[in-house]
């Protein structure tokens, strides 16, 4: 199997260390346990031959891609079969004290059948898999966990995935490296003075719509928006935006005061001001602020918001028509727009990656994890991007690989090109969870993909895996239904149904539980696992919204679903009804957004007095 004929090392090899046998109680000895408690033979080898005996284990690991953990071969093209049978079986086990290999049928008969005093016998039953890595004891034919060997596989996995670390080193965003220090919510109640300042400077908000009180309640900022010809792209992805809670309390809280803005910036000035420059810059976050205002002052007649689209169209000038647009397109470019024109906030962060630049990407960024596994040697290269947002394939069975939109490419708004696929014919249930295990699944790279590995020093054939680094406030997830082909000239729909969740959780799909699962769930924390633990404690998410398309790819129409007060709402351009959960979960989802259960807030730096 390796250069040595055995995988333990006594503590009497090592003359640095007394042979003795350990105390009573030592932590280090009496680690080992099974499914159904201590394993006496683990233990009974351990005091044996000493407290540590996998510390030179490392250099009999092989780690493949993936990180995946199995006993190395030397020479490596070694066929390994079962020393009884002489077969080659799925699983097979070696011995840690005499490296005899056999199969799962004559595992227990290992430690009789050796030809050993009866007094070492006992030193001859615990194995270890080959193919995993994993130890496992003959006499009780269970796995058995011990702290310093899974630290012995940790270290070799460790070791091969930093290989030429020092060549690459990712960059990741200064607020990712630290760790999110948690304060108590303390709710606010106004004084005396607050309150004489309250009520004479508003105009309180009727929680009836009459008098009768048999009549329904008002939600408040539930306003319908005409559609101005083709635009229900963009008031769908309005409602949205109106009703993402942390944008929603920024812009009502006057973060971003509109008239403010316009003395500010003489770069970006607002439709009101004297400009002679014949193409000013016009401030998206302005007419949000304005929408915002107008929203959610109480009336409930639907506006027009022209205002806004002409801002748009002077952002977009190449989507500047009245034809259909894609909203999640429009949504990307309303994003983008918000971030250029926000440069002066004062919530603008150093680094556009650490999600502080603007409420924008404060709101909808996070980042994720790109790791390129060469398949030949193990190892690693790993890059970080941010994101606002995640693309996912319908259809599951054909494999193709999801795309995200990074903050890189928001100047361009091109539409996204996909050779077209076929559809489900096996009728197979479609999930956002499944579509998100795809995202996170490890894909291979096609030959001509082949990175260079700096390792190998070649170019070398290679996995590519995805996972979430930082989740944002607020997840958007697109669901690709729309393909365009330049190759065959041809566009389509996927009308295919996607089941989705109200309630969601994205622990299973961050980089710290994909790591724990391609080293086997060891025991230990791995780097970049550490940053990992403030997005555990808020990874549950809650459906808010969610944008719907009906008809064809060239004749369609947008609708958006609200929750509201665990209400849900259909708001179709001006007209708003109400409607049952059951409605939502047979919509077509186009876009789903959900907004984290547990918000944290982040320590003031700055004294409050």
């Amino acid at each position: 199997m390796s250069k040595s004929n055995h995988l333990i090392q006594p503590e009497s090899e090592n003359p640095q260390i007394e042979n003795r046998a350990p105390e009573n109680g030592s932590p280090d000895v009496y680690t080992a346990t099974t499914g159904g408690g201590a394993c006496e033979h683990l233990s009974e080898l351990l005091s044996r031959v000493g407290s540590n005996p996998f510390r030179n284990f490392p250099d009999c690991v092989k780690v493949r891609p993936l990180g995946r953990a199995s006993i190395r071969r030397d020479p490596p093209q070694l066929f390994v079969r079962c020393g009884v049978c002489r077969q080659a079986p799925h699983r097979l086990y070696t011995c840690v004290t005499c490296a005899a290999v056999f199969c799962h049928v004559h595992v227990a008969s290992h430690p009789a059948d050796v030809d050993v005093d009866d007094s070492d016998r006992s030193l001859h039953y615990i194995a270890v898999d080959v193919d995993r890595a994993e130890l496992f004891c003959c006499g009780c034919r269970d796995q058995v966990y011990d702290r310093d060997f899974d630290a012995a596989v940790v270290l070799a996995q460790t070791e091969a995935a930093v290989i030429g670390s020092m060549q690459e080193t990712p960059l990741l965003p200064v607020e990712s490296t630290r760790k999110r220090r948690r304060v108590e919510y303390k709710p606010w109640t106004p004084d005396v003075n607050e309150q004489v300042l309250i009520v004479g400077n508003s105009n309180p908000f009727p929680s009836q719509m009459s008098n009768d009180s048999a009549s329904p309640e008002v939600q408040w900022g539930l306003r319908g928006l005409n559609n101005l010809g083709n635009t229900c792209f963009m008031n769908s992805v309005l409602q949205a935006l109106l009703h993402t809670p942390p944008l929603r309390n920024y812009f009502l809280s006057d973060k971003h005061n509109r008239y403010f803005c316009q003395r500010k910036n003489s770069t970006i000035v607002t439709r009101s001001s004297d400009n002679t420059n014949k193409n000013p810059v016009l401030c998206l976050a302005c007419d949000l602020d304005a929408m915002f205002s107008a929203v959610f002052s109480g009336n409930q007649t639907p506006i027009s918001p022209a205002k806004f689209l002409y801002s748009w169209w002077k952002h977009a000038s190449n989507l500047a028509s009245y034809e259909q647009q894609d909203a999640h397109e429009f949504f990307i470019s309303v994003l983008d727009g918000i971030h250029e024109t926000m440069q002066n906030d004062k919530g603008k962060g150093p680094s556009p990656g650490s999600g502080d630049c603007c409420i924008a990407h404060r709101v909808f960024s996070g980042i994720l994890r790109s790791d390129v596994m060469c398949t030949a040697c193990g190892f690693t290269s790993t890059t970080y991007d941010p994101c606002i947002d995640i693309s996912l394939d319908l259809e599951l069975s054909q494999g193709t690989s999801a795309k995200v939109t990074s903050k890189k490419s928001h100047k361009s708004h091109k539409k996204k090109e996909a050779e077209p696929r076929k559809s489900s014919q096996n009728g197979r249930l479609s999930t956002l969870m499944g579509c998100l295990d795809h995202f996170t699944r490890p894909e291979k790279l096609g030959s001509d993909q082949k990175f260079f590995c700096q390792h190998c020093q070649v170019r070398q054939e290679s996995l590519k895996q995805m996972s979430i680094r930082k989740l944002p406030l607020v997840s958007c997830f697109h669901i690709k239904r729309f393909e365009h082909s330049v190759i065959k000239k041809m566009s389509r729909k996927v009308d295919h149904y996607l089941q989705f969740p109200f309630s969601l959780d994205m622990s299973p799909y961050l980089s710290s539980s994909i790591l724990r699962s391609r080293f086997g769930n060891r025991i230990f924390s791995f780097e970049g696992d550490e940053q990992d633990t403030s997005c555990e404690s808020s990874s549950e998410f809650e459906l808010f919204a969610v944008i719907t398309h009906t008809g064809k790819l060239d004749a369609g129409h947008y609708v958006t679903y609200l929750r509201l007060s665990n209400q849900w709402y259909k708001c179709d351009d001006a007209w708003i009804t109400q409607v049952s959960e059951n409605i939502v979960r047979a919509a077509q989802g186009y876009m789903m957004f959900y907004v984290q259960k547990m918000l944290y807030y982040k320590a003031s730096e700055k004294k409050v007095s």
